[in-house]
């Protein structure tokens, strides 16, 4: 199987201006990201799709592969989807947020392992089990409840399942787990890529601002795997402060 990792980057943020070359580590946020990716044992390649011109040659500098693809483009999937079209030969791309430096490449590795073990899946994406309740609150953090084949029911940003009546501190500690995490990387069949990227933003999509949610509105089915723990995503000054002071721990900086 022919894999591809397609990193989508791009440099407007309205939470965090240019935070994909914030470099207080002294690497820039897309170097740890697309660093992570190349950590990946399955995938062949790791590319990067931007619509700016000083990321573009960041990523040259660093000698990574890297795509100019329009700034009309709003969504990650639909801008992998136009490096897709190039790629014939390519059988799934997966879609590694630029906003992701904590990645690894074991965790994408698991997620390209789910497609592979699942030939007839069309899209894949991963989970972890929540387990503090302030995450059940926080629209920031993506929930996800899943069918009995780990297939995805629906993906919100308020709590799902709904806990009707007292809450139990022991739900959070419940095995199967009962609340999952959503985690933002997604593996695509080439063809399906295309087919969705084509179709028009959905209601349930709009309304969470949730682009998997278009794919489940169209009636199509969503494979996830689970893994135990999961990096945190940068959105804001703060997320990129707190692992600047994980990074710098970590290597003793």
């Amino acid at each position: 199987m022919n894999c591809h990792i397609i990193i989508p980057a791009r440099l407007a943020s309205t939470r965090l201006p240019r935070k994909m070359l914030l470099s207080e580590t002294g690497k820039p946020l897309i170097q740890h990201v697309w660093e992570g990716a190349c950590a990946s044992r399955l995938a062949s390649e790791v590319w990067i799709a931007t619509d700016d011109e000083e990321i573009f040659q960041t990523v040259e500098r660093l000698g990574g592969k890297c795509v100019m693809t329009s700034r009309e483009i709003t969504c990650g999937t639909d801008r992998i989807a136009v490096v897709a079209k190039d790629l014939p030969e390519v059988d799934l791309l997966v879609n590694v947020q630029g906003d992701e430096p904590e990645i690894l490449g074991e965790t994408i590795d698991t997620l390209i392992q789910r497609m592979a073990d699942c030939p007839d899946a069309v899209m894949g994406t991963l989970a972890t089990p929540i387990r503090e309740k302030r995450l059940l609150d926080d629209p920031a953090c993506v929930k996800v409840v899943l069918n009995q084949n780990r297939q995805a029911l629906y993906f919100s940003r308020s709590c799902i399942p709904f806990p009707r009546g007292e809450w139990r501190d022991e739900w959070l500690e419940a095995e199967p787990p009962i609340f999952y995490q959503h985690v933002g990387i997604y593996a695509y069949r080439r063809d399906f890529l295309l087919k969705i990227s084509d179709l028009p933003r959905t209601p349930l999509e709009r309304m969470e601002s949730l682009e998997q949610l278009r794919v489940l509105e169209n009636g199509y089915a969503i494979e996830v795997g689970v893994i135990p723990r999961a990096g945190v995503g940068i959105d804001t000054p703060a997320d990129y402060q707190e692992f600047v002071r994980r990074y710098r721990l970590k290597y003793s900086l």
